[in-house]
């Protein structure tokens, strides 16, 4: 991504031709005119480059950190219309061996990263370098982050006051009344409405099939001739467009936890089972600490462990502890829990001091910090966006409330909460977009990586597989027995060991590998 050759012979015998109109001067094919718009955007952007340099005070980024921008289109169907703004950061590549000073490294390109969300922005990645699992990428690679369309200084978007975001303290029940289920629609209707007066015309063109143009773009400003790419969470989605509209553009892709791509999944259902497997996720949870019971005492069972949960919420309903943290902040912060192993224990340290009269921990753990509230109103605006603009919701509040009534008999530790994130899809302003299917065939693709843990409650392991599926030519590995949301570049060495292969040697499994699952967290005795 970033400076000097990409369209060659072959891009530019591509620009070429998309350039020529079809007879009736409309494009032929769905999609030909923001594929042509792409083209054009991408030949500019390899021209412009990207002048990098010291990084915005906003940033906060240590002086190593260079940062630029780069332009791209906002609606690549009109190329020459509105343009906007990506941030971008990198860290060069060391091109030291970390196991050996003397002996120099060759560079092997740039390596873009996403985060996931959508929403999440990647300038902090580029500082992972200096983390011993990623020494040896960063030694090869220079490390690219970048900030999508939408997020931090990307174009931003809001769809409400930030100063209003974190509404606390604030119930979550498990089991919502009629006239909760009203407030919260009445919520969701103005969220919406909030957005498309913030954003205008703007509004349908944070989506993932831009995200993925704009990564295309991106790639030609950094003068990287094939995208070498990693994305975790929602990154390996529009990673995944990426490699459907672009596969000749690619040199290596890793998707790590994988969201589900089938355009039938796109995103209502893939919501339904997410919901469905973090009740799964936090039953190990539990467990873990039935477990550990001599440290927490929040019971030998995973039964007694909800019991004691379920007591907390019940007294934080009545008394917020510090006036701040009710029980919809407990169980947004073991919401956490569900997607990092290492929460673990300064959850269960938290629930189990607060039990016992100390409400200072869970403060920290689960109150809102309001220096944050800028930050995450953003976030959640482009996940809001993008999430709506993709593909079909249900407009019918009926349909939201018969499946995940009965989701929540089965699934009662994360639905609602699911729920009321995406309802403002229910009454979404812009027009939707047809989900794509992501899909190549043999020899279109490189031979790209998906990596998976078993028990992922984000992104359920049936969304590696079908990606697997999808890509041909695609390894799939897999950290058995772990719940783990993103693996790479994490404590488990099995894992690691194929990422560097393959990001650094090209080599990988012959279609499928297992990991054992990384160590459990040790428990954490109250201080």
């Amino acid at each position: 991504m970033r400076a000097p050759a990409l369209y060659t012979a072959a891009g530019s015998l591509l620009l070429t031709t998309l350039t020529v109109a079809p007879a009736g001067g409309a494009p032929a094919v769905p999609g030909a005119a923001e594929l042509h718009g792409t083209a054009l955007a991408a030949a500019r952007a390899e021209v412009a480059g990207i002048a990098f340099g010291k990084c915005a005070a906003q940033e906060d980024l240590p002086a190593n950190v260079e940062c630029g921008t780069v332009s791209v289109p906002l609606d690549y169907a009109r190329p020459d219309g509105k343009q906007i703004k990506l941030t971008v950061s990198r860290v060069r590549a060391t091109q030291k061996d970390p196991h050996n000073s003397k002996r120099r490294v060759p560079r092997q390109g740039a390596l873009v990263y996403n985060p996931g969300g959508p929403g999440a922005s990647g300038m902090y990645f580029p500082l992972i370098g200096v983390v011993p699992e990623w020494k040896r990428l960063a030694a090869a690679y220079d490390l690219v982050g970048y900030a999508p369309r939408g997020v931090g200084r990307s174009a931003p978007l809001s769809c409400q006051d930030p100063k209003k975001f974190f509404k606390a303290p604030s119930q979550a029940p498990t089991y919502p009344s009629e006239s909760y289920k009203k407030e919260r629609i009445a919520r969701a209707k103005a969220y919406a409405r909030g957005c498309a007066r913030s954003a205008g015309r703007a509004l349908p063109h944070y989506n993932s099939l831009n995200n993925a143009r704009d990564l295309d773009v991106l790639r030609a400003a950094l003068g990287e001739a094939k995208l070498t790419f990693m994305g975790a969470s929602y990154g390996t989605y529009f990673g995944a467009l990426y490699a459907t509209l672009f596969p000749s553009h690619v040199r290596r892709m890793v998707f790590d936890s994988a969201v589900n791509p089938d355009p039938a999944q796109i995103w209502y259902r893939n919501n339904l089972d997410q919901s469905a497997a973090f009740e799964s996720r936090w039953a190990d949870f539990r467990e873990w600490i039935a477990k550990h019971d001599r440290v927490y005492g929040l019971g030998d069972t995973a039964e007694k462990v909800q019991r004691s949960y379920d007591k907390a919420a019940a007294q934080l309903a009545v008394e917020p502890a510090g006036g701040k943290v009710g029980p919809g902040q407990l169980q947004g912060s073991f919401l956490t829990a569900g997607y990092y192993d290492d929460y673990w224990p300064h959850r269960a340290q938290a629930l189990s001091a607060y039990l016992k009269g100390d409400p200072k921990q869970l403060i920290q753990q689960a109150g809102p910090h309001p220096e944050a509230a800028a930050e995450a109103e953003n976030a959640s605006s482009v996940y809001t966006a993008v999430e709506c603009n993709d593909a079909s919701w249900p407009t019918d509040w009926k349909v939201w409330d018969r499946d995940n009534t009965r989701l929540a008999r089965v699934a009662p530790f994360e639905t609602w909460d699911n729920v009321w994130t995406n309802l403002p899809c229910a009454y979404w302003p812009a027009p939707r977009q047809q989900a794509r299917d992501v899909r190549t065939g043999a020899g279109e693709l490189p031979a790209t990586l998906i990596l998976a843990a078993e028990r992922d409650a984000a992104a359920p392991y049936d969304g590696a597989l079908e990606l697997h599926r999808r890509l041909s030519g695609s390894v799939l590995v897999t950290e058995r027995d772990a719940g783990t949301h993103g693996i790479g570049g994490g404590p488990n060495r099995c894992v690691n060991g194929h990422l560097d292969a393959y990001l650094l040697e090209g080599r990988l499994p012959v279609r499928r590998a297992a990991c054992a699952p990384h160590p459990e967290p040790k428990p954490r005795a109250a201080r």
